[in-house]
């Protein structure tokens, strides 16, 4: 009798996962592989926080937003390739380990580039490219991997080596390219162009020519929603800075004890509404949903994100070194908010191909973020607008809790039974 074996050992061919694979869920690495990203989010929120503090609204936004997309996108690409391709053997780990270095080296790098940006100079992104390199130098190594275990994955995984490779050269250049901030953007955007197009085109040529990646759709959904909840760290992280400054300044008051109470609702509001997606089930049957569905949470983390960081900016309002407004305050907070709930609406129009019948919830959540900065500017006390802006999620959970849900399930019970049935009829 063969004694079994509790331990992986040596290497093994990526010959890619089952995407039907049961009880597929997030790894000990990928949550290790997180860690990182909680660190990049925290410096990134934190700058924009003192940017707008500092008055800098448009050097801090860009650079929010830059910071963002290069964070959000180093996560996309690990995140997509482990779900169809995770062998968990000693090489996959090492380079996971290295995919980590390269995020930390971005997040020492942001620091600078939010400074060359407000300050007008010459943007310094040198650093966030050189973490960059150093990620994409192992992801290339992975797919190259992924292309000898399996033919049949050959060409999708040689093509996003090469994409990668390419999108990677560009953003060199835009390194090495002396710009001015106009320059810089027109070069960020067209290498950002080819980076995002990568999957795009090497997942068509994989569907011509072989078999597109594997990936998981429930392992990819639980993936997403960690990162939400990382994201969502932020929002803890600003009230407690905001807190800190306003127990120092004003001790227990009506203000302080608000602002903490609406700082936790307005998180797990948000919590709360964003697990009403029942996107796994979706991608499931409807994969050619997944594109627009993963690219469009571009605008859900970069807008949760920048909440914790409106949050923060609370602080600089009590803070005797700065002069914050309370409407800018509130700015900060309802208009990521306002992000937020569209982001979210849409997301569940695409995947279901239908609008929520809601009309009044949906322009009351929208509205009321509106409405708060409408009333900072006539004169509210802050925690009263801030009340204003939470009102927006949490009027989606309670409508939602209250029998919402009974159209929602609707809908996504017909989206999956279309989806199947013409997956039946495709397979006769």
């Amino acid at each position: 009798m063969t004694t079994p074996s509790y331990y992986a050992h040596g290497l093994r061919r990526m010959v890619g996962r089952s995407r039907d694979e049961n009880h597929r869920a997030a790894t000990p690495l990928e949550l290790l592989f997180d860690l990182t990203f909680v660190a990049a989010f925290g410096i990134a929120g934190n700058e924009l926080a003192h940017g707008i503090a500092e008055a800098h609204y448009g050097g801090a936004i860009t650079g929010f937003l830059f910071a963002m997309f290069a964070i959000v996108w180093a996560w996309v690409n690990y995140s997509w390739f482990a779900s169809a391709f995770d062998t968990d053997d000693w090489l996959y780990r090492v380079l996971t380990m290295v995919q980590m270095a390269g995020v930390i080296v971005l997040a020492i790098g942001l620091p600078r580039m939010f400074a060359s940006i407000i300050e007008g100079a010459v943007v310094d992104n040198s650093i966030m490219v050189a973490g960059y390199v150093v990620m994409r130098v192992a992801l290339i190594g992975q797919w190259l991997r992924a292309a000898r275990g399996n033919p049949q994955y050959r060409v999708v995984a040689k093509s996003y080596a090469l994409l990668v490779g390419i999108a990677q050269v560009a953003w060199v250049m835009v390194v090495i390219l002396p710009l001015d901030l106009t320059g810089f953007l027109i070069a960020a955007l067209i290498a950002g162009v080819l980076d995002i197009g990568a999957p795009i085109i090497a997942e068509e040529k994989g569907r011509r020519h072989g078999g597109m990646t594997p990936w998981n759709a429930h392992h990819i959904a639980e993936r997403y929603g960690l990162l939400a909840i990382i994201a969502l760290g932020e929002t803890v992280l600003g009230t407690l800075a905001a807190a800190r400054v306003l127990t120092d300044t004003e001790g227990w008051s009506i203000s302080s004890i608000m602002v903490i109470g609406l700082g936790i609702v307005i998180t797990f509001a948000l919590w709360w509404s964003y697990f009403l997606i029942p996107s796994a089930h979706i991608l499931a049957v409807r994969r050619s949903k997944a594109f627009p569905w993963g690219y469009g949470h571009f605008f859900v983390f970069t807008s949760i994100a920048a909440i914790g960081a409106g949050l923060h900016v609370i602080g600089y309002v009590y803070d005797e070194h700065y002069h914050v407004s309370t409407v800018v305050a509130i700015a900060s907070i309802a208009l990521p908010v306002l992000t937020y709930s569209l982001s979210l609406y849409l997301l569940h129009a695409w995947l279901v191909s239908a609008f929520a019948k809601n009309p009044v919830l949906q322009i009351s959540a929208l509205a009321l973020p509106v409405v708060a900065i409408v009333m900072a500017m006539v004169g509210w006390p802050l925690w009263a607008c801030l009340l204003l802006v939470t009102l927006s999620p949490v009027t989606v959970v309670v409508s939602f809790e209250s029998g919402a849900w009974r159209t929602l399930d609707a809908q996504v019970d017909k989206a999956i039974r279309q989806a199947t049935a013409v997956a039946a009829t495709n397979k006769d």
